[in-house]
Protein backbone atom coordinates (compact mmCIF):
# COMPACT_ATOMS: atom_id res chain seq x y z
CA UNK A 1 0.00 0.00 0.00
CA UNK A 2 2.83 2.41 1.26
CA UNK A 3 4.47 1.68 -2.35
CA UNK A 4 1.24 2.62 -4.66
CA UNK A 5 0.84 5.98 -1.94
CA UNK A 6 4.48 6.81 -3.11
CA UNK A 7 3.39 6.24 -6.60
CA UNK A 8 0.85 8.94 -6.52
CA UNK A 9 2.83 10.94 -5.02
CA UNK A 10 5.51 11.01 -7.66
CA UNK A 11 2.73 11.33 -10.32
CA UNK A 12 1.51 14.27 -8.53
CA UNK A 13 5.10 15.72 -8.41
CA UNK A 14 5.85 14.79 -12.13
CA UNK A 15 2.76 16.72 -13.27
CA UNK A 16 3.68 19.57 -11.24
CA UNK A 17 7.43 20.07 -12.63
CA UNK A 18 5.79 20.37 -16.12
CA UNK A 19 3.28 22.93 -15.44
CA UNK A 20 4.85 26.31 -15.58
CA UNK A 21 4.17 28.14 -12.12
CA UNK A 22 3.52 24.99 -10.55
CA UNK A 23 6.75 23.51 -8.05
CA UNK A 24 7.58 19.81 -8.07
CA UNK A 25 9.23 20.30 -4.48
CA UNK A 26 6.22 22.26 -3.23
CA UNK A 27 4.25 19.08 -4.29
CA UNK A 28 6.80 16.61 -2.16
CA UNK A 29 6.26 19.33 0.89
CA UNK A 30 3.00 19.03 0.70
CA UNK A 31 2.37 15.08 -0.47
CA UNK A 32 4.87 14.54 3.33
CA UNK A 33 8.15 12.46 1.62
CA UNK A 34 10.19 16.09 0.93
CA UNK A 35 12.57 15.15 4.13
CA UNK A 36 12.50 11.73 2.66
CA UNK A 37 13.49 11.92 -0.53
CA UNK A 38 16.41 14.58 -0.16
CA UNK A 39 17.30 12.27 2.32
CA UNK A 40 17.71 9.64 -0.23
CA UNK A 41 18.79 11.49 -3.00
CA UNK A 42 22.14 12.23 -0.79
CA UNK A 43 22.56 9.02 0.41
CA UNK A 44 21.95 7.22 -2.60
CA UNK A 45 26.03 5.97 -2.46
CA UNK A 46 25.56 5.49 1.59
CA UNK A 47 22.72 3.49 2.19
CA UNK A 48 22.25 2.42 -1.67
CA UNK A 49 19.34 0.11 -1.34
CA UNK A 50 17.16 1.60 1.18
CA UNK A 51 17.53 5.04 -0.99
CA UNK A 52 16.92 3.21 -4.25
CA UNK A 53 13.42 2.04 -2.50
CA UNK A 54 12.44 5.47 -1.50
CA UNK A 55 13.34 6.82 -4.79
CA UNK A 56 12.12 4.24 -7.31
CA UNK A 57 8.50 4.42 -6.45
CA UNK A 58 8.33 8.03 -6.27
CA UNK A 59 10.50 8.09 -9.59
CA UNK A 60 7.92 5.58 -11.28
CA UNK A 61 5.09 7.70 -10.58
CA UNK A 62 6.66 11.33 -11.55
CA UNK A 63 7.46 9.63 -15.38
CA UNK A 64 3.97 8.20 -15.49
CA UNK A 65 3.12 11.78 -14.72
CA UNK A 66 5.03 13.56 -16.65
CA UNK A 67 4.75 11.23 -19.60
CA UNK A 68 1.16 10.23 -19.03
CA UNK A 69 -1.11 11.87 -17.00
CA UNK A 70 0.13 15.51 -18.12
CA UNK A 71 -1.01 15.12 -21.23
CA UNK A 72 -4.93 14.83 -19.02
CA UNK A 73 -3.77 17.94 -17.07
CA UNK A 74 -2.46 19.47 -20.41
CA UNK A 75 -6.46 19.10 -21.87
CA UNK A 76 -7.51 20.35 -18.51
CA UNK A 77 -5.92 23.33 -18.58
CA UNK A 78 -7.32 23.94 -22.13
CA UNK A 79 -11.24 23.49 -21.34
CA UNK A 80 -11.30 23.94 -17.52
CA UNK A 81 -8.60 26.38 -17.07
CA UNK A 82 -9.76 28.22 -13.53
CA UNK A 83 -10.83 25.13 -12.00
CA UNK A 84 -7.41 23.01 -12.89
CA UNK A 85 -5.78 25.82 -11.67
CA UNK A 86 -7.53 26.05 -8.52
CA UNK A 87 -7.40 22.17 -8.12
CA UNK A 88 -3.40 22.52 -7.96
CA UNK A 89 -3.84 25.44 -5.59
CA UNK A 90 -6.10 23.14 -3.64
CA UNK A 91 -2.39 20.64 -3.61
CA UNK A 92 -0.43 23.41 -2.59
CA UNK A 93 -2.28 24.32 0.50
CA UNK A 94 -3.16 21.22 1.35
CA UNK A 95 0.09 20.33 2.51
CA UNK A 96 0.49 23.52 5.07
CA UNK A 97 -1.12 21.40 7.82
CA UNK A 98 2.02 19.07 7.98
CA UNK A 99 4.90 21.96 7.71
CA UNK A 100 2.85 23.59 10.23
CA UNK A 101 2.90 20.60 12.47
CA UNK A 102 7.00 20.70 11.79
CA UNK A 103 7.36 24.55 13.38
CA UNK A 104 4.33 24.56 15.72
CA UNK A 105 5.04 24.89 19.08
CA UNK A 106 9.24 25.60 18.30
CA UNK A 107 10.66 29.06 19.78
CA UNK A 108 10.05 31.90 16.96
CA UNK A 109 12.25 34.72 16.37
CA UNK A 110 12.47 37.78 13.94
CA UNK A 111 14.49 35.75 11.82
CA UNK A 112 11.93 33.16 11.32
CA UNK A 113 9.14 35.89 10.10
CA UNK A 114 11.77 37.58 8.30
CA UNK A 115 12.83 34.65 6.23
CA UNK A 116 8.85 33.75 5.89
CA UNK A 117 8.31 37.26 4.05
CA UNK A 118 11.48 36.97 1.81
CA UNK A 119 10.89 33.73 -0.21
CA UNK A 120 6.88 34.36 0.00
CA UNK A 121 7.92 37.81 -2.01
CA UNK A 122 10.68 35.71 -3.76
CA UNK A 123 7.84 33.66 -4.96
CA UNK A 124 5.45 36.68 -6.33
CA UNK A 125 8.38 38.05 -8.10
CA UNK A 126 9.57 35.18 -10.20
CA UNK A 127 5.85 34.43 -11.09
CA UNK A 128 5.76 38.28 -12.52
CA UNK A 129 9.21 37.81 -13.99
CA UNK A 130 7.56 34.64 -15.54
CA UNK A 131 4.40 36.68 -16.78
CA UNK A 132 6.95 38.74 -18.22
CA UNK A 133 8.23 36.40 -20.00
CA UNK A 134 5.23 34.72 -21.02
CA UNK A 135 3.98 37.68 -22.69
CA UNK A 136 7.25 38.46 -24.45
CA UNK A 137 6.65 34.92 -26.17
CA UNK A 138 3.20 35.35 -26.85
CA UNK A 139 4.60 39.01 -28.59
CA UNK A 140 7.43 36.96 -30.83
CA UNK A 141 4.73 34.34 -31.86
CA UNK A 142 2.59 36.96 -33.42
CA UNK A 143 5.70 38.84 -35.39
CA UNK A 144 7.19 35.66 -36.68
CA UNK A 145 6.35 32.32 -38.33
CA UNK A 146 5.84 29.06 -36.73
CA UNK A 147 8.67 26.51 -37.01
CA UNK A 148 8.06 23.00 -37.87
CA UNK A 149 9.42 20.54 -35.01
CA UNK A 150 12.38 19.47 -37.30
CA UNK A 151 13.36 23.08 -37.23
CA UNK A 152 13.24 23.59 -33.93
CA UNK A 153 15.12 20.44 -32.97
CA UNK A 154 18.06 20.54 -35.51
CA UNK A 155 19.49 23.63 -34.65
CA UNK A 156 22.02 24.13 -32.19
CA UNK A 157 24.21 20.73 -32.19
CA UNK A 158 28.16 20.59 -30.90
CA UNK A 159 30.05 21.21 -28.06
CA UNK A 160 28.84 25.07 -26.78
CA UNK A 161 24.98 24.52 -27.24
CA UNK A 162 25.50 20.78 -25.63
CA UNK A 163 27.26 23.04 -22.62
CA UNK A 164 23.84 25.20 -22.58
CA UNK A 165 21.65 21.76 -22.11
CA UNK A 166 23.62 20.88 -19.55
CA UNK A 167 23.98 24.06 -17.42
CA UNK A 168 19.93 24.26 -18.57
CA UNK A 169 19.46 21.08 -16.88
CA UNK A 170 21.27 21.97 -13.95
CA UNK A 171 19.60 25.51 -13.24
CA UNK A 172 16.08 23.76 -13.87
CA UNK A 173 16.35 20.22 -11.77
CA UNK A 174 18.07 22.18 -8.99
CA UNK A 175 15.18 24.72 -8.88
CA UNK A 176 12.71 21.83 -9.02
CA UNK A 177 13.86 20.49 -5.60
CA UNK A 178 12.83 23.87 -4.00
CA UNK A 179 9.69 24.24 -3.22
CA UNK A 180 8.25 27.00 -4.16
CA UNK A 181 10.02 27.43 -7.36
CA UNK A 182 8.89 25.95 -10.15
CA UNK A 183 11.66 24.30 -12.34
CA UNK A 184 9.27 24.53 -15.37
CA UNK A 185 9.10 28.60 -15.03
CA UNK A 186 13.29 28.46 -14.69
CA UNK A 187 12.64 27.12 -18.05
CA UNK A 188 10.66 29.69 -19.27
CA UNK A 189 12.91 32.11 -18.47
CA UNK A 190 15.70 30.47 -20.46
CA UNK A 191 13.51 30.15 -22.77
CA UNK A 192 14.39 26.06 -23.13
CA UNK A 193 10.59 24.69 -21.81
CA UNK A 194 9.27 24.27 -25.26
CA UNK A 195 12.46 22.86 -26.41
CA UNK A 196 12.56 20.37 -23.71
CA UNK A 197 9.08 19.46 -24.20
CA UNK A 198 8.62 19.18 -27.78
CA UNK A 199 12.09 16.84 -27.95
CA UNK A 200 10.43 14.47 -25.39
CA UNK A 201 6.77 14.58 -27.37
CA UNK A 202 8.92 14.24 -30.53
CA UNK A 203 10.60 10.80 -29.02
CA UNK A 204 7.76 9.41 -28.45
CA UNK A 205 6.19 9.91 -32.28
CA UNK A 206 9.69 9.26 -33.71
CA UNK A 207 9.70 5.77 -31.69
CA UNK A 208 6.11 4.56 -32.60
CA UNK A 209 7.10 5.61 -36.42
CA UNK A 210 10.48 3.99 -36.21
CA UNK A 211 12.09 7.48 -37.30
CA UNK A 212 15.13 6.95 -35.56
CA UNK A 213 17.00 9.84 -37.04
CA UNK A 214 14.76 11.92 -35.27
CA UNK A 215 15.43 10.42 -32.41
CA UNK A 216 18.93 10.74 -32.44
CA UNK A 217 18.16 14.44 -33.42
CA UNK A 218 16.51 15.10 -29.93
CA UNK A 219 18.58 13.27 -27.61
CA UNK A 220 21.50 15.23 -28.85
CA UNK A 221 19.22 17.78 -26.56
CA UNK A 222 17.83 15.91 -23.72
CA UNK A 223 21.18 13.36 -22.76
CA UNK A 224 23.07 16.66 -22.39
CA UNK A 225 20.02 18.07 -20.55
CA UNK A 226 19.65 15.09 -18.21
CA UNK A 227 22.94 15.01 -17.40
CA UNK A 228 22.92 18.41 -15.84
CA UNK A 229 19.20 17.78 -14.13
CA UNK A 230 21.22 14.36 -12.40
CA UNK A 231 24.15 16.95 -11.13
CA UNK A 232 21.81 19.65 -10.42
CA UNK A 233 19.44 17.47 -8.47
CA UNK A 234 22.20 16.07 -6.19
CA UNK A 235 23.94 19.72 -5.76
CA UNK A 236 20.75 21.55 -4.49
CA UNK A 237 19.58 18.17 -2.26
CA UNK A 238 22.79 18.27 -0.81
CA UNK A 239 22.38 22.13 0.06
CA UNK A 240 19.26 21.74 1.52
CA UNK A 241 20.13 18.62 3.59
CA UNK A 242 22.79 20.61 4.96
CA UNK A 243 19.94 23.89 5.92
CA UNK A 244 17.07 21.08 7.42
CA UNK A 245 20.07 19.45 9.58
CA UNK A 246 21.41 22.42 11.28
CA UNK A 247 18.58 25.02 11.07
CA UNK A 248 15.13 23.04 10.69
CA UNK A 249 12.96 25.66 12.11
CA UNK A 250 13.71 28.76 9.79
CA UNK A 251 14.22 26.41 6.89
CA UNK A 252 10.30 25.36 7.24
CA UNK A 253 9.50 28.60 7.74
CA UNK A 254 10.95 29.68 4.88
CA UNK A 255 9.61 26.71 2.87
CA UNK A 256 6.02 28.32 4.15
CA UNK A 257 6.75 31.68 2.63
CA UNK A 258 7.50 29.81 -0.47
CA UNK A 259 3.89 27.39 -0.45
CA UNK A 260 1.62 30.14 0.56
CA UNK A 261 3.20 32.09 -2.02
CA UNK A 262 2.41 29.77 -4.78
CA UNK A 263 -1.19 30.11 -4.88
CA UNK A 264 -0.81 34.11 -5.43
CA UNK A 265 1.80 33.20 -8.16
CA UNK A 266 -0.16 31.16 -10.02
CA UNK A 267 -2.57 33.95 -9.82
CA UNK A 268 -0.36 36.04 -11.17
CA UNK A 269 0.69 33.70 -14.12
CA UNK A 270 -2.37 32.95 -15.24
CA UNK A 271 -4.24 36.56 -14.58
CA UNK A 272 -5.92 36.50 -17.64
CA UNK A 273 -7.94 33.37 -17.05
CA UNK A 274 -8.87 34.42 -13.73
CA UNK A 275 -9.94 37.95 -15.32
CA UNK A 276 -12.76 35.32 -17.33
CA UNK A 277 -14.54 33.91 -14.15
CA UNK A 278 -17.95 33.53 -13.92
CA UNK A 279 -20.60 32.32 -11.46
CA UNK A 280 -20.05 28.53 -12.65
CA UNK A 281 -16.49 28.23 -13.08
CA UNK A 282 -16.16 29.88 -9.06
CA UNK A 283 -18.86 26.73 -7.99
CA UNK A 284 -16.86 24.48 -10.09
CA UNK A 285 -13.19 26.15 -9.01
CA UNK A 286 -13.86 25.51 -5.39
CA UNK A 287 -14.95 21.99 -5.69
CA UNK A 288 -11.58 21.65 -7.56
CA UNK A 289 -9.86 23.38 -4.76
CA UNK A 290 -11.47 21.69 -2.02
CA UNK A 291 -10.48 17.96 -3.88
CA UNK A 292 -7.22 19.41 -4.50
CA UNK A 293 -6.75 20.22 -0.57
CA UNK A 294 -8.38 16.64 0.37
CA UNK A 295 -5.98 14.53 -1.73
CA UNK A 296 -2.67 16.58 -0.29
CA UNK A 297 -3.86 16.44 3.04
CA UNK A 298 -4.20 12.64 2.88
CA UNK A 299 -1.19 12.15 0.98
CA UNK A 300 0.60 14.52 3.21
CA UNK A 301 0.03 11.85 6.15
CA UNK A 302 2.96 9.67 6.90
CA UNK A 303 1.26 6.24 6.97
CA UNK A 304 4.41 4.61 9.07
CA UNK A 305 2.93 6.86 11.86
CA UNK A 306 -0.81 6.57 11.35
CA UNK A 307 0.31 2.42 11.92
CA UNK A 308 1.99 3.37 15.12
CA UNK A 309 -0.53 4.96 16.55
CA UNK A 310 -2.69 2.34 15.11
Amino acid sequence: MKIIIDILKGAVMGIANVIPGVSGGTMAVAMGIYDRLINALTHIFKEFKKSVLTVLPIGIGMVLGIVGLSMIIEKMFEVVPIQTNLLFMGLILGGVPAIWARVKGKKVNGGHYFGFIVFFALVIALSFVQAGTEKQKEEMKAAESVETEAEAFSVETGVVPSIKYIGAGVIASGTMVVPGVSGSMMMMVMGMYEKIIGAISNVVKALSAGDFETVGVCCGLLIPFAIGAVVGIFVIAKLIEILLAKFPVITFWCILGLIIGSPIAIVVVNSAIFAAISVVSILTGIVAFAVGFAIAFFLGKDPEKKAAKA
